[in-house]
């Protein structure tokens, strides 16, 4: 349910310190409450105890500190955790946790659904509903943060806006969360442990390399020619892959980083040597790593998973061309594995 009042965490930093001005509290009172909602999980007004008391009264009828709801947690048996959580509105949105080694990693969402209609995705088969805001998306940082606190868990090292939605879609929204995300008075987590992933929005990369937040890139390419890129990702229709890769090669990077490029490789389509070979030769010339991912099937998806010795075949020829090449396989297999999958369920289970 919609609280009446508004979320104080609809507020930017700025704002809140200006609100609170306004108010008649004094400015840095907006570090103090940052620092009891991003870094002490306060869920009241009442918990902030070095304000004081009157002080959090008058908090308390201005704003609502709202947080989504856990509608569902499913574990898998390789460590993987997806949550589903309810937002305000009703709507759900599914993030997931991916634990390797000595990294946690949090796979966010930034959209209710996907515009983007890539044919070997759940989530855009699901259609589009809204834009998350900004809070609602650090909200994911933040909720998974106090479960794993609660249990005695290490805490999250690396973010991943590679959820539901395409995050370059909602660039301002985007960027007004990693500044939550890598703030030290909120969540300080390092821009240099988080990735935003696109499917090839290209104005919005060229928009991202102008804005001076430093995160790491990763181009869900997916296919060596306008052809097959059309065929399976719209997008491509917008931005074929010589200007999509142009804007690439345009983006700031910091020394010794690289972008990722994804490749999902589907059984038939994307997966021959020729498809190798071309890949190796449009990348030329990119400060770049490459992530393989073979194909996931989920029920009705028209797509197939190519074989092993398919897979690796491709590794060889790209690692034979001095790329480095990492096989990425999907982590959650034996639960909800598709992303938007949960939240399918979900709803099909509420009608």
């Amino acid at each position: 349910m919609i609280s009446e009042k508004k979320s104080i965490k609809r507020l930017t930093f700025d704002e809140l310190q200006a609100t609170l001005e306004i108010m008649g509290l004094r400015g840095y009172r907006a570090g103090q409450i940052t620092s009891w909602i991003y870094q002490h999980y306060a869920v009241t007004f009442e918990e902030m105890t070095n304000i004081a008391k009157g002080e959090r009264d008058q908090l308390a009828a201005a704003f609502s500190l709202p947080a989504p709801s856990l509608l569902q947690a499913e574990r898998s048996s390789d460590g993987t955790r997806k949550f589903l959580f309810g937002l305000e509105d009703g709507h759900a949105i599914e993030s997931v946790l991916i634990p390797d080694d000595d990294r946690l990693t949090l796979c966010i969402s930034s959209q209710v659904g996907c515009q983007q209609a890539c044919r070997f995705c759940l989530t855009g088969q699901g259609g589009f509903a809204r834009n998350l805001l900004f809070y609602e998306i650090s909200d994911q940082v933040l909720e998974v943060s106090r479960i794993l606190r609660n249990e005695g868990s290490r805490g999250i090292t690396n973010i991943v806006l590679m959820g539901m939605g395409e995050p370059l879609a909602n660039l301002e929204e985007v960027l007004k969360a990693v500044r939550i995300i890598t703030s030290d008075r909120a969540l300080g987590i390092s821009g240099r442990r988080i990735t935003l992933s696109t499917d090839g929005l290209v104005p919005e990369i060229d928009a991202l390399g102008r804005a001076g937040v430093k995160v790491n890139l990763a181009v869900s390419l997916n296919a060596t020619t306008d052809e097959t890129r059309d065929r399976i990702m719209p997008v491509n229709r917008r931005y074929p892959l010589m200007e999509l890769l142009a804007a690439c090669k345009r983006f700031p990077l910091e020394p010794r980083r690289r972008i990722t490029f994804e490749y999902v490789l589907l059984k038939g389509i994307n997966d021959s040597e020729d498809d190798a070979l071309r890949l190796a030769r449009l990348l030329k010339g990119i400060k770049c790593k490459v992530n393989l991912i073979p194909f996931n099937p989920f029920p009705g998806s028209e797509f197939k998973r190519p074989v092993d010795i398919s897979v690796k075949r491709f590794q060889k020829i790209l690692q034979d061309r001095h790329y480095t090449v990492l096989v990425r396989e999907s982590r959650g297999r034996d639960i909800s594995a598709a992303c938007g999958q949960l939240r399918e369920r979900a709803s099909a289970g509420r009608h």
